[in-house]
C-alpha cells in the first residue's frame, strides 16, 4: 500500500461511501431538535444538541471519503475542497443574500453593522470567531443575531481545511492513524473541559474546544473501514453474556444481530436523555456534550441493519427531512430572528409555527432547485469558480456595510425613532480621567473612573452602571456651582454597588464598594455623593430580573443593612448623600418604538405599534416597587436630613396621565435595555444639579 498523496489530480475519480438511510434520519432527528429549540425554547429547552450530533454525523461521513480515497491513491486536497464548495456554498449564498436584503429594508444603522459583520464572517466562515467575541449562545442578544447559528458551520469548515492536510501528513509518515485520531481527540477534549469552567463562551465556540465532537465521527470513520473478523470474536463471547436470550441459542448470528440493535437503542437513549436534562445553564459543552456525541456515535456505528436504524431512521418521512436538513438549518433562525426584531418580543405561536412551516418549503425549494443541480450536475470546475466568485461578492457586500456603519442614509433609519434621538451630546474633553486612586492602581478595576476638568470639583457619583448612565447628564448640566466625578460602572472587576455588607451574596462587590467609598470620603472637596444602582444589584436579582421579583425579597434585609453602611460610613466622613433612585424597567428600547419597515407586507404583518411591555402604569409601578422604595426611605431616616431621596419618576411617566412610556417628545428615555438615554440623564441632571447648588 503506497502512502504517496497526490495534491493536485482533480481528475482522479474519488471514491465515496455507500449511502445510508439511517444518517439521514439521524440528521433529521438533529435538525428537528435544533429548530425546535429556536423556535419554542421554553418547551424544547435542550435541543441545541442537536448541532452536537450533527458535527458526529459531518466527521463520520466526510472522513470516511477521506481514508477510503487515501487508501486508494485517489485523494485529492483540490477535489476535496472543491467538493466542499459545491455542497456548502449553494445554500449558504442565497441565506446571507436574503438576510442581507431583509436587513436593508428592516434594521437600525447599528443592527445593520452587526449584521454586515457576520455576512462577512459566515461568507469566510470565520462566525464562531466574530460571534466568541460579542456574547454568549444562551444570553438575551442571541435572538436579533440572524446569522447566530453559523457559528457551528465556521467550526466544521475550519476542521475540513486543517483535518485532510494532518491526514495527509500522518499518512505519509505512515502513523497509525487510530492512535492520532484518539490523541488529537483527547487534547480537544481536554481542552474543552478546562476551558468550559472559567470560559464557556470560548469553550462553545472556539473549534479547538469543539474538534473532538467531529473525531468522534472520524474514528467511527476509520474503524468502520478496519472491521477484522478476528476482532469480531475475540468480543463476541462477552457480548454475548449480555444479551438475553430467550428461546434462542447464543450464537455468532445472535451477537451480529443484538450487538448492533443494542448499540443502536443505547444511543437514541442517550440522545434523549441529552434532549431532556441538558439546559443552558449547564456548563457546556464540557462533560456533558459527551452525550449526545457518544449517542450519535452509537446510532452510527451500529449500522443501517439495526432495527431501529433500519424501520425507525429509514423511514421516508425522516430521510427527506435529513436531505433537506441543511438548507432548513440555514433558513429558519434567520426567519425566526428578524420577525423577533421587527416585532419587538417574541413572535405568536401560530407565527413561530407558519415559520416553520415555511422554512421547510425553503429548504425543499433551495435543496431542489439550487443545491442538487448545482452539487452533482456538470461543468464542476466552472460551477465552483462561480460559487467562489459569489460567496466572495456576498461577503464583501457585508463587509462593506460594515465598513459604513451600517448605512445610516437607508430609508428605514429614516422612518423610524432612531436611537439617536436619545443623544444630547456629551463634550468628552469636560471629563478627563481621574477619580483619585489613580496611583494605587485600582482604576483599572473600574469602568469608570473620571471627572470633570473644569473647577470647582464638589459632587461625586458612585455606583453600578446606571451611574455611568446618567454620569454625561451630570456633567453636562453642571455650572460654576460644582462638578462631578465618577467611580463606578461595570469594569473588568465588576461593579461598584454601593453597600457594604459581609452577607455572602454582596461578597463580589465589597472590594470595590470599599474603594470607591474610601477615596470619596478622603477626598475634602467632594460635598455630596450621588448614590446610583439599579434595584437588580440591590436586591441581587437574575440578570433577566423584573420588578415584580421585589415583593418578599429575600434580600431585603441584607439589602438594607448593606445600603445603611455605606451610608453611615459617608455621613462620617462629613458628606453629603442624595440617593438617586432608580427607572422603571422597559424592554431594548427598539423592542418599543412600534418599528416600521420599507415593506408594506411586513409592516402589516409583522410590526406592533407599542408592544404591551412597552406600557406601564404608574400606579402598577408604585405597587410592584414598594419594597424598594420602603428601602430606600428606611435607610434615610437613619440620617435624617443628611440623606436625600431623589425621585426620578417624572422623568419617565406622564404623572397627570398615569403611565410610563420609554419615549417622550419622540426622544428616546432609554440607550440600551433598561439604562436612561443621554437625554433622560440630562433632565435629571438639570434638575439635580440645581437642587444641589441651592444647597450651597
Amino acid at each position: 500500500m503506497t502512502s504517496r498523496v497526490r495534491l493536485s489530480d482533480i481528475t482522479a475519480n474519488p471514491i465515496h461511501p455507500k449511502y445510508r438511510a439511517d444518517i439521514d434520519g439521524l440528521r433529521a432527528l438533529a435538525v428537528l431538535s435544533v429548530v425546535g429549540f429556536h423556535a419554542f425554547p421554553s418547551l424544547i429547552r435542550s435541543g441545541f444538541i442537536g448541532v452536537d450530533v450533527f458535527f458526529v454525523i459531518s466527521g463520520f461521513l466526510i472522513s470516511t471519503i477521506i481514508f477510503e480515497n487515501l487508501e486508494r491513491d485517489r485523494f485529492s486536497f483540490l477535489d476535496f475542497y472543491a467538493r466542499r464548495i459545491r455542497r456548502i456554498f449553494p445554500a449558504l449564498i442565497p441565506v446571507l443574500l436574503a438576510c442581507y436584503a431583509l436587513g436593508w429594508i428592516a434594521l437600525f444603522a447599528d443592527e445593520f453593522n452587526q449584521l454586515g459583520k457576520h455576512i462577512a464572517g459566515g461568507a469566510g466562515f470565520v462566525s464562531n470567531l466574530v460571534l466568541r467575541n460579542e456574547s454568549g449562545y444562551f444570553d438575551n442578544a442571541a435572538g436579533t443575531k440572524p446569522l447566530l447559528h453559523l457559528w457551528s458551520l465556521g467550526i466544521e469548515e475550519q476542521f475540513y481545511l486543517i483535518w485532510p492536510l494532518l491526514l495527509g501528513l500522518a499518512w505519509r509518515l505512515r502513523l497509525n492513524l487510530a492512535i492520532c485520531l484518539i490523541a488529537v481527540a483527547a487534547i480537544s477534549f481536554g481542552l474543552n473541559v478546562h476551558k468550559v469552567g472559567h470560559d464557556a463562551v470560548s469553550a462553545f465556540y472556539m473549534p479547538q474546544t469543539r474538534f473532538w465532537e467531529l473525531m468522534v465521527g472520524s474514528f467511527l470513520a476509520y474503524m468502520t473501514l478496519h472491521q477484522k473478523p478476528e476482532a469480531f470474536a475475540r468480543i463476541k463471547e462477552p457480548l454475548s453474556r449480555l444479551l438475553p436470550s430467550v428461546s434462542m441459542q447464543r450464537t455468532a448470528t445472535t451477537v451480529r444481530v443484538g450487538v448492533p440493535n443494542c448499540l443502536s437503542a443505547f444511543g437514541i437513549i442517550l440522545i434523549a436523555a441529552s434532549a431532556s436534562v441538558i439546559t443552558g445553564d449547564r456548563q457546556f459543552p464540557g462533560w456533558w456534550a459527551l452525550m449526545p456525541t457518544l449517542g450519535a456515535g452509537f446510532v452510527i456505528s451500529a449500522g443501517q441493519d439495526a432495527w431501529l436504524n433500519r424501520r425507525i431512521l429509514s423511514c421516508g418521512a425522516l430521510v427527506w427531512l435529513g436531505l433537506i436538513s441543511y438548507p432548513l438549518y440555514l433558513w429558519h433562525w434567520p426567519l425566526l430572528s428578524f420577525e423577533r426584531i421587527i416585532e419587538g418580543e417574541e413572535p405568536s405561536l401560530e407565527l413561530r409555527i407558519a415559520t416553520i412551516f415555511a422554512s421547510i418549503a425553503l429548504a425543499w425549494l433551495t435543496y431542489t432547485v439550487l443545491e442538487r443541480p448545482i452539487r452533482f450536475g456538470g461543468h464542476r470546475k466552472i460551477t465552483t469558480a462561480a460559487l467562489c466568485a459569489g460567496m466572495l461578492v456576498t461577503g464583501s457586500l457585508g463587509y462593506g456595510s460594515f465598513q459604513q456603519n451600517g448605512l445610516p442614509s437607508r430609508t428605514v433609519v429614516k422612518i423610524n425613532l432612531s436611537k439617536q434621538s436619545g443623544i444630547d451630546g456629551f463634550d468628552q474633553g469636560q471629563s478627563v480621567p481621574g477619580c483619585g486612586i489613580e496611583k494605587s492602581g485600582d482604576s483599572k478595576l473600574f469602568g469608570a473612573c473620571f471627572q470633570d476638568s473644569r473647577e470647582p470639583l464638589k459632587y461625586a457619583v458612585i455606583g453600578d452602571s446606571k451611574a455611568g448612565s446618567i454620569y454625561p447628564g451630570l456633567v453636562r448640566t453642571s455650572n460654576e456651582n460644582g462638578r462631578w466625578l465618577i467611580i463606578g460602572g461595570n469594569g473588568p472587576s465588576g461593579a461598584p454597588v454601593p453597600v457594604i455588607s459581609d452577607r455572602p451574596i454582596f461578597a463580589s462587590y465589597q472590594r470595590l464598594a470599599n474603594i470607591a467609598i474610601k477615596t470619596v470620603s478622603e477626598n475634602p472637596a467632594i460635598e455630596t455623593v450621588a448614590l446610583v444602582t439599579a434595584v437588580r444589584s440591590l436586591f441581587r436579582l437574575a440578570n433577566d430580573y423584573s420588578i415584580e421579583d421585589l415583593p418578599n425579597n429575600a434580600n431585603y434585609p441584607a439589602a438594607l443593612q448593606g445600603l445603611t453602611n455605606a451610608t453611615n460610613l459617608l455621613i462620617k466622613a462629613g458628606k453629603k448623600i442624595v440617593i438617586v433612585v432608580d427607572n422603571p424597567t422597559f424592554p431594548d428600547p427598539r423592542d418599543c418604538v412600534g418599528r416600521k419597515t420599507t415593506s408594506d407586507l411586513l409592516n402589516s404583518v409583522l410590526v406592533k405599534r407599542v408592544s404591551w411591555r412597552c406600557r406601564l402604569e404608574v400606579s402598577r409601578h408604585l405597587e410592584l416597587s414598594k419594597p424598594y422604595l420602603d428601602l430606600l426611605e428606611q435607610v434615610r431616616q437613619t440620617n435624617p436630613g443628611k440623606i436625600t431621596i431623589f425621585d426620578t419618576l417624572k422623568y419617565f411617566c406622564d404623572l397627570e396621565k398615569g403611565l410610563c412610556l420609554p419615549f417622550r417628545n419622540d426622544r428616546l428615555l432609554y440607550s440600551y435595555s433598561h439604562h436612561m438615554s443621554d437625554y433622560a440623564a440630562g433632565m435629571i441632571g438639570k434638575d439635580l444639579n440645581s437642587l444641589l447648588s441651592s444647597r450651597n
